[in-house]
């Protein structure tokens, strides 16, 4: 299949590009990027693209699952489409699924089943449209490619560690329990074991004990709402712990969920000592803080927590220098009969792949805080580093893995709208600006 894209605004990390070029596609491949490309044969489809962004496709670093174990939320299926939808490429589940994925059969079990998904989810190589007002189809193209972390422990319970190598061979994009580990003993054998695995690692540092039974961060806000507080403390700690193992042990370790300002200065400080690490916030982490909990939406309890308003400030910071490497998307999907309790009851997560795109977009590169490069470089190019991947420049006689974004199409989030089978997301029935067009894997 043979396209022309006229006039689209090719933004390219890669090659720190953010210019209007014509790009041709052929077979799964960018065959030519120039400033007007005039020569092609006559039946080539031509698309207008002003007004419309092309980029690298997006790398989520982790998600959430539901299947298998917990259907009802989110099936691999559902998942892969609505990660396509909202421009992914690559999308990577945690281990915490039912059973756990911390044994090499399910590991080969998921990446089958995701081969069979393609017949129905699209061709690699080919790219596919989307419409925000049409209900979501199963024969939506194309799907991501779906990267698999294995449990570090058995069943994800943080005392006995599974077989690495086994796991390493089978084929997983890296290790994490996607929980916090209280056993720093543990914690340490795991680096001390991984190091000649050359895998990437991830980890959660929060400290349980003081976290307790709090729901949201601790400050005047908290207070003011009446909900149990988290100190930043919780977290903190956890990293600075952390970080001095990496300095024992010297492996390469990643920090997930990052989420107060103190942290961003532990890391910044790790990285200019050179300790290899890399970190990640999440999306929701970015755009709100503390005040929006005053309407005690369940999809706003989040673990951690959403960060006081000085914390989102030193996280946008953070990422726009690259202390922060990655934003991740995190989505978790839970059923309406899960989310529908007390705020501080209800389980600790938020949908996102369809939505992440779209409202950083609007809220943090329409604003001018952002450049297009900043926000795309930590959607794509620099996950996939976490990941110890590559992404391809835009540029020809590369493979065609790219996302076409309408900044400015409209769309309402609704059930017929979203392609995920959770609604738990406190844009539920908001208009949004700004949807994916077109991906191609």
């Amino acid at each position: 299949m043979t396209e022309l894209l006229q006039k689209v605004r090719v933004i390219d990390p890669v090659s720190e590009i953010d210019e209007i070029f014509d790009v041709l596609i052929a077979d799964g491949y960018i065959k030519e990027v120039a400033s007007h490309i005039s020569d092609i044969h006559p039946d080539t489809p031509i698309r207008d693209c002003r007004g419309l962004v092309l980029g690298p496709g997006l790398v989520d670093l982790y998600s959430h699952s539901g299947e298998p174990g917990f259907e009802e939320r989110e099936t691999l299926l559902s998942l892969l489409q609505a990660a396509t939808a909202g421009g992914f490429t690559r999308v990577s589940i945690l281990p915490d699924t039912s059973p756990a994925i911390d044994n090499p059969a399910l590991v080969a079990q998921l990446q089958k089943k995701r081969g069979g998904q393609e017949g129905r989810g699209g061709q690699g190589g080919q790219g596919g449209n989307f419409s925000p007002l049409s209900s979501p189809s199963p024969l939506s193209p194309p799907l991501p490619l779906l990267h698999i972390w294995g449990a570090i422990t058995l069943d994800v319970a943080g005392k006995q560690m599974t077989e690495l190598a086994d796991l390493a061979s089978a084929g997983v994009v890296g290790f994490s329990d996607g929980k916090p580990f209280e056993n720093l003993a543990l914690v340490r054998r795991v680096l001390e074991y991984l190091q000649p695995l050359g895998k990437p690692v991830a980890f959660w540092p929060s400290d349980r004990q003081l976290t307790a039974n709090g729901v949201m961060r601790e400050g005047p806000d908290a207070l003011r709402f009446g909900l149990p507080p988290i100190p930043a403390s919780a977290e903190t700690t956890a990293i600075a712990a952390m970080l001095e193992l990496v300095a024992a042990i010297g492996t390469p370790v990643h920090i997930m969920r990052v989420s107060t300002s103190r942290s961003v200065e532990l890391i910044a400080s790790a990285k200019a000592a050179g300790l290899p690490i890399t970190a990640s916030t999440t999306w929701m982490h970015l755009l709100l803080d503390t005040k929006a909990v005053k309407s005690y939406h369940t999809s706003l309890h989040l673990d951690p927590p959403l960060g006081n308003p000085s914390d989102v400030v030193a996280l946008r910071a953070g990422v726009r220098k690259g202390v922060i490497d990655a934003i991740a998307i995190d989505h978790t999907p839970y059923s309406y009969e899960e989310k529908v309790q007390a705020f501080a009851e209800a389980p600790p997560g938020a949908i996102g792949l369809e939505l992440a795109l779209p409202l950083l977009w609007q809220y943090l590169v329409e604003t001018e805080e952002f450049t297009a490069l900043e926000l795309w470089r930590a959607l794509s190019t620099s996950p996939a580093k976490c990941l110890g991947q590559k992404v391809s420049a835009i540029l020809p006689h590369q493979p065609a893995e790219l996302t076409l974004f309408d900044p400015q199409q409209a769309w309402k989030v609704e059930r017929k709208s979203l392609y995920t089978l959770s609604q738990n997301t406190p844009w539920l029935g908001q208009q949004l600006k700004g949807h994916v067009v077109q991906t191609w894997c």
